[in-house]
C-alpha cells in the first residue's frame, strides 16, 4: 500500500481497490469496500466469517465514518470528530467490526482494542497508575465496556472505566483526541453503571450506532 494511494489495499497477492482517487480526494464505493471488508475477515478471523445483509446499515455508518465522508455523516447526524460508541446484543460481532474497519483506512492512525475488564484487573494489581496510563493521548477502543467488575485496590473501590471515560473526555475536549467502544448495554444500564455525570459526557465523547436488539448471536 502506497500512501499516495491510500484506497488500494494489497492482501498477500490480492489487490483490492475501495474507489477511486481523484484531485486528492478519494471516492470511496461502499459495495468495494464490502468485498475487502469480507475477506479481510476471513482472513483475520477464519473462513466462516461473513458479511451479513442485515448488518449493511449498521457497517455503512461505521465505513462513512472511518472514511470522513463528512456529507454522509451530516446526513445520517454523525459527528466525526467524535469517538463510536458500537452497542448491540452478545455475539453481535462488534468487537469483530471494530478490528476490521480499521483495516480500511491504513493511512490513518490506528486504535488499540483492550478489554474493559482487563483494564480493571490492571487496576486492582497496580492501582490509580492504570487511570493515568488509559487517560492519557494514545487512541482506545474499550471493548465490552459495561461488563466488568469493579476495581479494588488496597481496599478502596473504584469505578475504573467511570473515572478512565472522565479522563478521556478531558482529552478530548483539550486535544481532540477521540476514543471508541463497545458494549452491550442501552443508554439506561450505562447510566446505571456509571452514573449520570459519565453518561452526560459519554453523549459528547461518542456516536452512538447501535445493532438491532433482535440481532442474531453469530457465534452460534
Amino acid at each position: 500500500m502506497s500512501n499516495l494511494q491510500p484506497h488500494i489495499i494489497r492482501e498477500g497477492s490480492v489487490q483490492y481497490c475501495l474507489g477511486e482517487f481523484k484531485d486528492n480526494n478519494i471516492s470511496y464505493d461502499f459495495k468495494k469496500i464490502l468485498i475487502y471488508l469480507d475477506a479481510k475477515g476471513k482472513l483475520l478471523f477464519g473462513k466462516n466469517f461473513k458479511i451479513y445483509e442485515e448488518d449493511e446499515v449498521v457497517l455503512y455508518k461505521l465505513c462513512i465514518y472511518f472514511i470522513r465522508d463528512f456529507e454522509a455523516c451530516k446526513k445520517l447526524e454523525i459527528d466525526p470528530n467524535k469517538g463510536i460508541l458500537l452497542s448491540g446484543p452478545v455475539g453481535c460481532g462488534k468487537t469483530s467490526l471494530m478490528k476490521l474497519l480499521r483495516h480500511i483506512v491504513p493511512h490513518h492512525k490506528p486504535y488499540e482494542i483492550i478489554p474493559a475488564r482487563n483494564i480493571t484487573f490492571a487496576f486492582n494489581n497496580i492501582g490509580f497508575k492504570t487511570i493515568e496510563e488509559y487517560g492519557n493521548s494514545s487512541f482506545y477502543c474499550f471493548d465490552d465496556l459495561g461488563v466488568e467488575t469493579t476495581g479494588r485496590h488496597f481496599g478502596k473501590d473504584c469505578n475504573v472505566m467511570g473515572e478512565i471515560l472522565l479522563s478521556r473526555y478531558d482529552l478530548f475536549l483539550k486535544r481532540n483526541i477521540r476514543t471508541h467502544a463497545t458494549t452491550n448495554l442501552n443508554a439506561q444500564e450505562l447510566e446505571e453503571r456509571y452514573g449520570n455525570r459519565v453518561r452526560s459526557r459519554m453523549r459528547q465523547l461518542f456516536n452512538l450506532i447501535a445493532f438491532d436488539k433482535e440481532t442474531i448471536d453469530k457465534r452460534v
